[in-house]
Protein backbone atom coordinates (compact mmCIF):
# COMPACT_ATOMS: atom_id res chain seq x y z
CA UNK A 1 0.00 0.00 0.00
CA UNK A 2 1.54 3.78 -1.04
CA UNK A 3 0.48 6.36 0.73
CA UNK A 4 1.42 9.56 -0.53
CA UNK A 5 0.63 12.57 -2.73
CA UNK A 6 2.13 11.18 -5.50
CA UNK A 7 -0.45 8.38 -5.27
CA UNK A 8 -3.64 10.32 -4.33
CA UNK A 9 -2.74 12.25 -7.31
CA UNK A 10 -3.15 9.52 -9.40
CA UNK A 11 -6.24 7.82 -7.94
CA UNK A 12 -7.74 10.70 -8.75
CA UNK A 13 -6.75 11.06 -11.84
CA UNK A 14 -7.35 7.41 -13.03
CA UNK A 15 -10.98 7.75 -11.44
CA UNK A 16 -9.81 5.56 -8.47
CA UNK A 17 -10.49 5.76 -4.98
CA UNK A 18 -7.17 5.00 -2.76
CA UNK A 19 -8.57 2.20 -0.57
CA UNK A 20 -8.30 2.79 3.37
CA UNK A 21 -11.23 5.43 4.16
CA UNK A 22 -12.79 8.61 3.11
CA UNK A 23 -10.60 11.13 0.80
CA UNK A 24 -11.68 14.27 2.37
CA UNK A 25 -12.86 15.82 5.43
CA UNK A 26 -16.13 16.58 3.66
CA UNK A 27 -16.94 12.64 3.02
CA UNK A 28 -17.09 12.29 7.07
CA UNK A 29 -19.76 14.98 7.21
CA UNK A 30 -17.25 17.51 8.41
CA UNK A 31 -17.07 21.21 7.63
CA UNK A 32 -14.34 22.59 8.51
CA UNK A 33 -13.71 26.36 7.75
CA UNK A 34 -10.70 27.42 9.11
CA UNK A 35 -11.66 31.01 8.22
CA UNK A 36 -15.09 30.34 10.35
CA UNK A 37 -15.14 33.76 12.81
CA UNK A 38 -15.30 31.77 16.18
CA UNK A 39 -16.27 28.26 17.09
CA UNK A 40 -20.24 28.42 17.48
CA UNK A 41 -19.55 27.57 21.60
CA UNK A 42 -16.68 30.10 21.63
CA UNK A 43 -17.58 33.05 24.07
CA UNK A 44 -17.31 36.25 23.02
CA UNK A 45 -17.66 39.90 23.59
CA UNK A 46 -18.02 42.91 21.83
CA UNK A 47 -15.91 45.86 21.99
CA UNK A 48 -17.22 49.17 20.35
CA UNK A 49 -14.02 51.26 18.97
CA UNK A 50 -14.66 54.94 18.67
CA UNK A 51 -17.63 55.68 16.19
CA UNK A 52 -15.88 55.57 13.20
CA UNK A 53 -13.08 53.15 13.87
CA UNK A 54 -15.47 50.02 14.02
CA UNK A 55 -16.73 47.32 16.22
CA UNK A 56 -13.88 44.78 17.77
CA UNK A 57 -15.42 41.07 18.34
CA UNK A 58 -13.08 39.15 21.38
CA UNK A 59 -13.00 36.00 22.76
CA UNK A 60 -13.52 36.04 26.36
CA UNK A 61 -11.47 32.75 27.49
CA UNK A 62 -7.79 32.12 27.13
CA UNK A 63 -6.53 28.73 26.98
CA UNK A 64 -3.37 28.36 30.12
CA UNK A 65 -0.90 27.66 27.43
CA UNK A 66 -1.66 31.17 25.74
CA UNK A 67 -1.40 32.59 28.75
CA UNK A 68 2.01 31.53 29.29
CA UNK A 69 2.83 32.06 25.54
CA UNK A 70 2.05 35.94 26.72
CA UNK A 71 3.97 35.82 29.52
CA UNK A 72 7.39 34.62 27.99
CA UNK A 73 6.40 37.23 25.06
CA UNK A 74 6.25 39.66 27.69
CA UNK A 75 9.73 38.50 29.39
CA UNK A 76 11.23 39.21 25.94
CA UNK A 77 11.72 34.77 25.94
CA UNK A 78 10.46 35.58 22.39
CA UNK A 79 12.54 37.93 21.22
CA UNK A 80 16.10 38.97 20.28
CA UNK A 81 18.25 40.50 22.59
CA UNK A 82 18.76 43.46 20.79
CA UNK A 83 15.16 44.22 20.25
CA UNK A 84 14.05 47.58 21.32
CA UNK A 85 11.58 47.94 24.14
CA UNK A 86 8.77 49.72 21.62
CA UNK A 87 9.13 46.32 19.18
CA UNK A 88 8.56 44.30 21.97
CA UNK A 89 5.61 46.29 23.00
CA UNK A 90 4.32 46.05 19.37
CA UNK A 91 4.87 42.08 19.35
CA UNK A 92 2.35 42.22 22.98
CA UNK A 93 -0.40 44.11 21.45
CA UNK A 94 -0.02 41.82 17.99
CA UNK A 95 0.00 38.78 20.06
CA UNK A 96 -3.28 39.44 22.31
CA UNK A 97 -4.70 40.66 18.96
CA UNK A 98 -4.17 37.39 17.50
CA UNK A 99 -5.22 35.33 20.32
CA UNK A 100 -8.63 37.38 21.18
CA UNK A 101 -9.79 39.62 18.16
CA UNK A 102 -12.60 37.10 15.88
CA UNK A 103 -13.78 40.15 14.17
CA UNK A 104 -13.67 43.29 13.37
CA UNK A 105 -16.07 45.57 11.65
CA UNK A 106 -14.86 49.16 9.81
CA UNK A 107 -17.35 51.42 8.44
CA UNK A 108 -19.69 48.68 7.79
CA UNK A 109 -17.09 46.00 6.23
CA UNK A 110 -16.72 42.49 8.70
CA UNK A 111 -13.06 41.05 8.61
CA UNK A 112 -12.96 37.17 10.28
CA UNK A 113 -10.71 34.80 9.92
CA UNK A 114 -6.95 35.44 11.54
CA UNK A 115 -5.37 35.31 8.34
CA UNK A 116 -7.07 38.28 7.31
CA UNK A 117 -7.53 40.32 10.49
CA UNK A 118 -4.03 40.25 10.76
CA UNK A 119 -3.66 41.79 7.66
CA UNK A 120 -5.74 44.35 8.66
CA UNK A 121 -4.35 44.66 12.03
CA UNK A 122 -1.26 45.64 9.60
CA UNK A 123 -2.42 48.11 7.40
CA UNK A 124 -4.19 50.12 9.93
CA UNK A 125 -4.43 53.79 10.85
CA UNK A 126 -2.21 54.91 13.57
CA UNK A 127 -5.93 56.24 15.45
CA UNK A 128 -7.17 52.19 14.50
CA UNK A 129 -4.20 51.09 15.93
CA UNK A 130 -4.33 52.76 19.04
CA UNK A 131 -8.33 52.11 19.42
CA UNK A 132 -7.52 48.66 18.76
CA UNK A 133 -4.54 48.74 21.80
CA UNK A 134 -6.85 50.56 24.52
CA UNK A 135 -9.79 48.10 23.65
CA UNK A 136 -7.39 45.09 24.56
CA UNK A 137 -6.24 46.64 27.67
CA UNK A 138 -9.78 47.16 28.72
CA UNK A 139 -10.75 43.92 27.42
CA UNK A 140 -7.65 42.52 29.78
CA UNK A 141 -8.80 43.92 32.45
CA UNK A 142 -12.41 43.31 32.24
CA UNK A 143 -11.97 39.11 31.46
CA UNK A 144 -8.05 38.84 32.61
CA UNK A 145 -7.44 41.03 35.33
CA UNK A 146 -4.66 38.50 36.28
CA UNK A 147 -2.68 39.37 32.96
CA UNK A 148 -0.63 42.80 32.62
CA UNK A 149 -1.45 44.78 29.42
CA UNK A 150 0.81 45.94 27.28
Amino acid sequence: MTVGKRSRRRGKAGGERVAGGPSSFADLGLDLDLDSAAPPDAATAQVALRDELGLLTLRTAMSPGTRAEYAAVRRGDRSSPSAMREDAWHREVEFLYERLVVGWEVAGVPTTGQKHLLKRLRVATRDERAAVRDALRGHLAAHFPDLQAP
